[in-house]
């Protein structure tokens, strides 16, 4: 009697677990019902789940915009400006043992597509006064290796008893020619018809890393002279030579030696000078050029 009154409670015990298993799932089920009727409500703004804490930031900084809202982009596309500045000075001397100071200045600023030049000339022979050149020219890119150049040129020579002074235009180009030969090629136009082109080639042969061997040629053209003091036309000057330069700091300071060969047509009869002959003859001696 006693067994079967234990089997009784065991049994009341486990059907009232059941029941609890039974309730729990039906409860789940209501649950799961009801659920999709709870995604279509709307959520509030302050119940909004903050995800920021599983976001990576990232700052793209903007290239600077002008007055107008536009990027400027100048500065990824050639608007750097730059400058350089060359100074030759050198005393030669002719076959005659006359010697001549000759310095040349070569200057820029400006962008890869817009520059200005400043060129300027001295030259001054032994019993005689000085003559002095100076340009100012704009210069454009107008291809990978080539510039347009427009500008004007003074003239001052002391020799002169009038007409010392005198203006030209100039228009030409500047740039490297086949082979790497730096160029420049120049139209001048001046007072009383005076019409002349000019051509400057070099181009650099490294002996050794400081060692530098620069052949060049320079070339003078009278298309049409009817000045008080006129050269006779077509080639009227040219000079071909060598100059050997030694690199003491590197592109900077470069003491060199200079031979070359020139010839000069000469100057016609006018009212105010009397013809002279073409002379031809070897030109040697040293300089210094600085870069900076």
């Amino acid at each position: 009697m006693k067994r079967y009154t234990q089997l009784l409670a065991i049994g009341g015990m486990v059907s009232s677990l059941s029941g609890l298993t039974y309730a729990h799932e039906g409860h789940d089920a209501m649950m799961q019902m009801e659920m999709p009727a709870q995604q279509n409500m709307p959520v509030a703004a302050s119940s909004t789940m903050d995800h920021s804490q599983h976001q990576h930031q990232t700052t793209v900084q903007q290239p600077p915009e002008t007055e107008h809202g536009q990027h400027d982009h100048t500065r990824e596309h050639g608007g750097q400006i730059y400058q350089s500045t060359q100074l030759d000075s050198a005393w030669l001397l002719d076959e005659d043992g006359k010697g001549t100071l000759k310095s040349k200045l070569k200057t820029w600023i400006g962008s890869d597509e817009n520059k200005l030049f400043i060129n300027a000339d001295y030259a001054k022979a032994e019993s005689e006064k000085s003559e002095q050149r100076i340009a100012a020219l704009y210069s454009r890119n107008i291809s990978d290796f080539w510039d347009v150049q427009a500008g004007v040129n003074y003239r001052y020579n002391a020799e002169q008893q009038v007409d010392k002074e005198q203006f030209e235009a100039v228009v030409g180009l500047h740039g490297m020619a086949q082979y790497f030969f730096e160029t420049d090629a120049h139209l001048y136009a001046g007072q009383d018809q005076q019409w002349r082109f000019v051509l400057e080639t070099e181009r650099d042969f490294l002996l050794t890393q400081k060692l530098i061997m620069q052949p060049y040629l320079e070339m003078e053209w009278v298309l049409r002279d009817e000045s008080k003091y006129a050269a006779k036309t077509g080639l009227a000057d040219a000079e071909v030579g060598i100059k050997t330069r030694y690199e003491i700091v590197k592109n900077r300071v470069m003491p060199f030696i200079d031979v070359a060969y020139g010839y000069n047509k000469g100057r016609k009869a006018t009212d105010w000078q009397e013809a002279t002959d073409s002379e031809t003859g070897w030109i040697y001696g040293a300089g210094l050029t600085l870069k900076f």
